[in-house]
């Protein structure tokens, strides 16, 4: 099967010249095709309940690229992500509409495998480190720079703090654990939610 998912072979022509070799879509367009299929399905039925055949069949190509090319389907759900929300450097937690952003999101879709295999514990050793270095870059560094603006002794650990208080919120209010932390509205929440956050900044910033 070519990557187009069309057979190898072809029916000759009617004048019996040999068919022509299938052609082959180049692997940066099968691998953007990939990534498109796996943000509309992720996003309608989630991470587990997507298949990589599911993936491959929206995508028009052989579902065995998606090891090929990412490795995992969790690896695609991170550079499905990573093209969702773009390469320029995200505001921090500490800005509204960052927060505000991020909290409709995961309300909408709970808080997603990369986000659980960051902070939770798991046997996929090289999964878990590449979702840690995305956390770390949408959300730890942005507050450190925050932090270091402002002067503050031992940035790098208020961010992690301030990031770590954020990923609780998240998983507790998919967990159930709490009730009423499950049914807040993410605009009753934020001012709440951004003043927990903002007890990581030196006083003197606040």
């Amino acid at each position: 099967m070519t990557e187009t998912g069309a057979p190898a072979g072809g029916s000759a022509p009617d004048d019996g010249t040999p068919p022509a070799p299938p052609r082959r879509r180049d692997a940066a367009r099968s691998r953007e095709l990939l990534v498109q299929a796996a943000m509309e399905l992720f996003a309608d039925r989630g991470f587990e309940r997507t298949t990589t055949r599911e993936i491959g069949e929206r995508a028009g190509v052989d579902p065995a690229l998606i090891a090929r090319y990412f490795g995992s389907k969790m690896q695609l759900y991170l550079a499905a992500v990573r093209v969702e929300v773009g390469d320029a450097v995200p505001a921090d937690l500490l800005d509204e509409d960052r927060l505000r952003g991020l909290l409709e999101r995961f309300s909408r879709r709970g808080p997603g495998p990369s986000f659980q295999a960051a902070v939770l514990p798991g046997d996929n050793t090289e999964v878990q480190q590449a979702a840690r270095t995305h956390l770390h870059e949408r959300l730890v560094h942005p507050l450190c720079e925050r932090f270091t603006d402002e002067q503050a002794d031992r940035p790098q650990l208020r961010a992690e703090l301030a990031a770590a208080a954020f990923a609780g919120v998240v998983l507790a209010r998919s967990s159930g654990a709490f009730p009423e932390l499950a049914e807040a509205e993410p605009e009753e929440l934020l001012p709440m939610l951004h003043d927990l956050l903002a007890a990581s900044r030196p006083a003197q910033s606040r």
